[in-house]
């Protein structure tokens, strides 16, 4: 269940910029995780670094301004 909780947040993002930019904010993987449960999804570390790495994305930031590239489309 926890795995496609990320699944179905990488999704949601993907729709929806104004989550994306919502999620960009986090500095950490755990405050990312923090968030995350706040709104219902219910996931650990591993299990979003297993999901991250299986599909070949990566979680750090990137360009001006920073952003996260990891959202499904």
């Amino acid at each position: 269940m926890a795995r496609a909780d990320v699944e179905k947040l990488l999704i949601a993002g993907g729709e929806d910029k104004h989550l994306r930019a919502k999620y960009d904010v986090p500095a950490t993987r755990e405050e990312f995780i923090v968030l995350a449960a706040s709104e219902g999804y219910d996931f650990t570390v591993e299990e979003l670094n297993a999901v991250l790495k299986e599909s070949g994305d990566v979680f750090e930031k990137n360009g001006n301004p920073a952003k996260r590239s990891i959202w499904w489309a």
